[in-house]
């Protein structure tokens, strides 16, 4: 502001100095409303959620008598509105909202591992597996190694597009030829988009083959294993660099009430992990009556891991690692390796989107099979961003543990634990509008340093701990 020409201030047309950037003057601006430490106050409550729901409305509490015990109304908020959180689990749409929604996944993983969250400490005596499932093989592609070459095989040459069969470079993590097919000619790229839009139907005729094969193992018939025993699972999809998901699931074999009874004295872990492999080697997903590309059968990839969930001495896949590792995969999504998080609308946005020519091939056929007549129900077009995949990140049994509404209205009791009496003993009303969403440049460079700011709490009393 002090920049001046001749002895006079430098100024453009509007009459502010020219070096202020956008987002300088809308802080500015902010700085100068009334009710801006108000409106810092709400953010704060939102963690600095980047992208936030602004809500106009009032809520009324009061107890079985009539008596009134607490009044809220957004009319003497800064602009007659309350910010909330937008509940993104995201990581690349909203760190804040994604850490919350990550801790809540741990818990409701965990809850089902060692009890807790109403459900009982008896389900670590249970047997539990990790499993991890991924897709088959779609074509070569580079991988990360450990310093020795990405592939040889005994096909050496070149394909019949003129393309080399073996790559001798070694790979890091950090190299963009990871997940990239050799010969994107020789990809199969219409089988890689299908088996994303089967995946669903795949995994649930995998846990009801499970069921099957373990009443097999058990000695009992299939009819029976319900009055015996209930299994009950939570599962994560995780896209690899290639684009294709995989699955890591939780397995439990609880008794026939589920984790408030014991499974029958036949069932282990060993016994369950031979029924989990051998159902999985034995099903199948079929496409049927699609006459522009034939009959279609759909199964795993050979690649099976299937561990023992032990104690906190039983070696590395322990409940804790287990809930921390499926945690970190709900805050994930195929932006992670490159996609794109928000739908396309058109053929013409797929050339143009900022991913890799492999991302891309992808889309564009998930676009193309989508107009087939045949296809409709697969629903391929608007899950073209996520590359026909249109599961969600997060499943499980209704008897797994807790749910995600269940840990919110704990945490927002908790947030009201001064209150005299329990929520049982109160009524309340609540009308609510939605009015808009999302920062300005200068709120969002605000809200930022409100979430670094509590990140750096978190970490402090996270190392005060060790």
């Amino acid at each position: 502001m002090n920049s001046t020409k001749k002895g006079r201030p430098v100024v453009n047309a509007a009459g502010r100095p020219p070096f202020l950037s956008e987002t300088e003057r809308d802080l500015i601006r902010l700085a100068n409303e009334p009710g801006f430490t108000r409106w810092i106050e709400q953010i704060k409550t939102a963690g600095g959620c980047a992208h936030p729901i602004y809500l106009s409305g009032r809520t009324t509490t009061a107890d079985t008598s009539g008596n009134l015990l607490r009044h809220y109304d957004t009319a003497s908020e800064p602009g007659g509105r309350l910010a909330v959180r937008c509940r993104n689990r995201r990581e690349s749409r909203c760190q804040p909202c994604s850490y919350t929604h990550s801790g809540d996944t741990f818990h409701l993983v965990r809850s089902g591992l060692l009890g807790g969250k109403d459900v009982p400490a008896s389900v670590a005596d249970a047997p539990r597996l990790f499993l991890t499932l991924t897709a088959p093989s779609f074509g070569a592609v580079h991988r990360v190694t450990d310093g020795g070459p990405c592939r040889l095989t005994r096909q050496s040459g070149t394909c019949e597009h003129g393309r080399p069969r073996v790559c001798g470079r070694s790979h890091t993590p950090d190299d963009p030829d990871v997940g990239q097919p050799l010969c994107g000619r020789c990809y199969d790229y219409t089988s890689h988009v299908l088996w994303h839009a089967c995946a669903g139907e795949l995994w649930s005729r995998t846990t009801r083959a499970i069921r099957r094969h373990l009443a097999t193992a058990g000695g009992i018939s299939q009819s029976t294993l319900p009055d015996v025993a209930r299994l009950s699972f939570a599962k994560v999809a995780e896209y690899q660099r290639r684009g294709a998901v995989h699955f890591h699931a939780v397995i439990r074999l609880d008794g026939p009430q589920g984790p408030e009874s014991a499974p029958p004295d036949w069932a282990s872990a060993e016994l369950l992990t031979r029924a989990v492999r051998s159902a999985v080697r034995a099903v199948q997903a079929p496409l049927r009556h699609v006459p522009a590309l034939g009959d279609r059968e759909f199964i795993w990839g050979s690649q099976i891991d299937v561990h023992t969930i032990r104690g906190p001495l039983g070696g590395p896949v322990t409940e804790q690692a287990v809930a921390a590792y499926i945690a970190k995969y709900t805050a994930k999504s195929v932006g992670d390796t490159g996609g794109l998080d928000q739908p396309v609308t058109s053929a013409e946005e797929i050339s143009l989107a900022p991913v890799s020519a492999h991302l891309r091939a992808l889309m564009g056929t998930c676009w193309r099979l989508g107009a087939l007549p045949e296809l409709q129900h697969l629903r391929l077009r608007p899950w073209t961003h996520t590359l026909g995949y249109r599961g969600h990140v997060l499943t499980k049994s209704r008897r797994y543990s807790t749910t995600y509404r269940a840990l919110r209205d704990a945490r927002t009791v908790h947030q009201q634990s001064d209150s005299p009496v329990t929520a049982d003993e109160t009524e309340t009303v609540s009308e609510w509008r939605y009015v808009g969403s999302g920062h300005t440049p200068g709120e969002s460079e605000i809200a930022a340093g409100v979430a670094q700011d509590l990140f750096d709490l978190r970490e402090i009393k996270r190392i005060l701990r060790l």
